[in-house]
């Protein structure tokens, strides 16, 4: 456990999305507050802003029941050290950046001997396990939401929050550049372009990748010049590379170390794992299929849960759905495969369903641009009174 003994900011990132959202929330602290010292978990974009990661982010990237349970000691005796720690040299504030089953228990251990705490993205407990109301009470001095509707909703439960835009709607431009995209990754502009995005947690990739690599293959029996480009988080890349070579599909397939927004740029449509990546999608106009499988028990135990008829992003902020979703049994390689071309068929009917989903991630797009940093900021600074 390397690094510094103390710190000023305290903060804990779970995996990838975390990193990202908790770099721009440092940016806008080092601005304000110079002179202070960031540590706790994080990623490689944190620790580009100068956070000195004690525990690298990936450590808590796992998702669902069963593999949380796998890895359940390893996880608390993480918490654990870091309680002790924060407890031993109390930072002026502590920032939880989602991740919430890690960092409440986190939060209400630290809140109670008098360590300020802030929590970035809500819990959606709109969405699911609407119990974590009366804990996110307990436990969290102030809310930073992501979603306009969310302040209101937790206001109303006594909790303190701000809504500060979503802090990757600034870093998407409103009209990318599909075609300086294609050129970065040597791909050809006279044929379409599918971007497989299977999650950034090991799970995913071992429930997920192998149905999208079969769907790839379907598809290439339909439109034989399609064009393939699979971004995998740098941890996981020759996981996926091998399964990639496995799946008989290196020649076709570009695997690139990160560059998850090339990828979404260059795009005609992209076949992605439940998450935030999905909103990222959204942001960059793209039509999708959202797609998700993990452990069957996990899956049982997350529908008793569920509060929505959407899991995906884009639908759930819309209401309704925008963009197929295959979950678990219904998430086959033939219907992955039937949906992503669907998006891609050559008839009137097609590219007008295109433009009104365009249009309507526009607005989304702009509904979602503040400047998340200054507001993040802002609002700690009163939490600090």
């Amino acid at each position: 456990m390397p690094g510094s003994s103390a710190c000023d900011l305290a903060m804990v990132a779970g995996e990838a999305s975390g990193d990202l959202l908790a770099a721009q929330l440092l940016a806008g602290t080092r601005q304000r507050w110079p002179h202070w010292l960031a540590a706790g978990i994080g990623g490689p974009a944190m620790q580009a802003q100068g956070f000195d990661a004690w525990w690298p982010s990936d450590k808590l990237a796992v998702r669902g029941y069963v593999e949380v349970l796998r890895h359940y000691r390893d996880i608390v005796g993480i918490r654990r050290q870091l309680r002790d720690r924060l407890l031993a040299a109390p930072p002026q504030v502590f920032v939880g950046v989602d991740a919430p089953d890690f960092n409440l228990a986190l939060e209400g251990d630290l809140r109670k001997r008098g360590i300020k705490t802030v929590h970035l993205v809500a819990p959606a407990v709109w969405a699911w396990r609407p119990q974590r109301m009366a804990l996110i009470r307990q436990h969290v001095d102030h809310l930073l939401c992501i979603f306009p509707f969310e302040p209101a909703l937790f206001q109303a439960h006594g909790i303190p929050a701000t809504y500060i835009g979503h802090p990757l709607a600034p870093l998407i431009p409103q009209e990318p550049d599909r075609a300086a995209a294609r050129q970065s990754l040597q791909l050809h502009d006279d044929a379409p372009v599918v971007a497989l995005l299977p999650g950034s947690r090991r799970s995913e990739i071992d429930h997920l990748l192998p149905r999208f690599l079969q769907a790839a293959q379907h598809m290439l029996r339909v439109r034989p010049t399609l064009q393939w480009v699979l971004p995998a988080v740098p941890a996981l890349h020759d996981r996926v590379l091998q399964q990639v070579q496995a799946g008989g599909l290196a020649q076709r397939v570009r695997v690139t170390r990160g560059g998850s927004h090339t990828a979404l740029a260059a795009c005609d449509v992209t076949l992605i794992a439940s998450g935030t990546a999905t909103l990222e999608a959204a942001l960059f106009k793209r039509p999708m299929v959202i797609a998700y499988h993990m452990n069957w028990l996990s899956w049982k135990l997350h529908q008793r849960q569920r509060l929505q008829p959407w899991v995906g992003l884009p639908n759930i902020l819309a209401g309704e759905f925008l963009v197929p979703e295959l979950l678990q049994q219904a998430a086959t390689p033939e219907a992955l495969a039937q949906a992503t071309l669907a998006w891609l068929a050559d008839d009137h009917a097609t590219r007008e369903r295109v433009q009104r989903l365009q249009a309507r991630f526009a607005s989304l797009h702009h509904d979602l641009h503040r400047d998340t940093s200054a507001l993040a900021t802002h609002a700690i600074a009163q939490v600090l009174g």
